[in-house]
């Protein structure tokens, strides 16, 4: 029997009574597929899998695709391993965003399986953007859906948490610039829904608009799409997996561990273009 027990108001779920490692029947699929798309976010607790079993489950939840700027592990291309180690001082990643927003094709999903964790921190915090979407003003919301955003993947703020993982693990494309313009605010292909869809890590500026111009309502924007309301925070632990939904939440691993080491390991499954 698969349960789902909410973490916050505002998004986030932890699953029990479903075990990962094994094949799941076409119900049991259905079932978590609706629990993710309610709730954005699905934990599952003491999820022992082999980098195999885990490939399993994605692939029975989406289409699992490389990342472009990290190698995958040996065998599994599909899996990077996002890690911090105890001389470091930047997290992969450690800044609000919805992943490689900058692709023509963004994934619809991102799914994380905890491997090594340090004795205190490493949380990751997650947001809602239907609810950040839902909040605005009228008049916001109008002007926001005539829009398009620029999205980069050069960005400073975000380059710099890469680059102990382009040092030891980057591809041949690390070095290259991906830019794509998606709609500020994108309808969610399943639920009809609406979400904000623009995020401090990859979003330079509107098309057709300056940075200058762009930057005070992108400030704004940035900072109220992670007001605490429309947030939850998850503390890991062995064999934890979090699965978002990369189309309507944003996500930031909280960088509150210099000294350990923390060991992850990422799949993201195929998406749409935005509309």
């Amino acid at each position: 029997m698969i349960e789902a027990r909410k973490v916050s108001g505002a998004l986030g779920a932890e699953i029990s009574g479903v075990d990962l490692a094994r094949p799941l029947s076409r119900e049991d699929i259905g079932d978590i597929r609706r629990l993710w798309l309610e709730h954005l976010v699905l934990f599952f607790r003491h999820q022992d899998l082999r980098e195999d079993l885990y490939m399993a489950f994605a692939g029975q939840f989406g289409e699992p695709v490389e990342y472009p700027f990290v190698r995958g592990l040996a065998g599994y291309p599909n899996i990077i391993e996002v890690k911090k180690l105890e001389h470091e001082r930047a997290a992969f990643g450690a800044i609000w965003h919805s992943d490689t927003a900058y692709l023509a094709r963004p994934p619809m999903a991102s799914m994380l399986l905890a491997r090594e964790l340090p004795p205190h921190g490493g949380d990751t915090l997650f947001a809602n953007m239907y609810l950040a979407f839902d909040s605005l003003s009228s008049g916001l919301k109008e002007l926001l859906q005539g829009l398009k955003a620029v999205n980069s993947s050069a960005k400073a703020d975000v380059t710099k948490t890469r680059e102990d993982r382009i040092k030891d693990a980057g591809t041949e494309e690390a070095k290259k610039e991906y830019v794509a313009e998606h709609p500020v605010v994108r309808t969610h292909p399943e639920t009809g829904r609406k979400a904000l869809y623009v995020n401090p890590a990859h979003t330079v500026r509107f098309a057709g608009w300056t940075e200058e111009e762009s930057a005070p309502l992108l400030r704004f924007l940035f900072d109220f799409q992670v007001k605490p309301e429309f947030t939850c925070r998850f503390s890991w632990q062995p064999g934890s997996i979090a699965l978002w939904d990369n189309r309507c939440a944003q996500h930031n691993p909280v960088n509150d561990y210099h000294g350990h080491r923390r060991l992850m390991h990422r799949i993201t499954l195929a998406g749409d273009v935005p509309r």
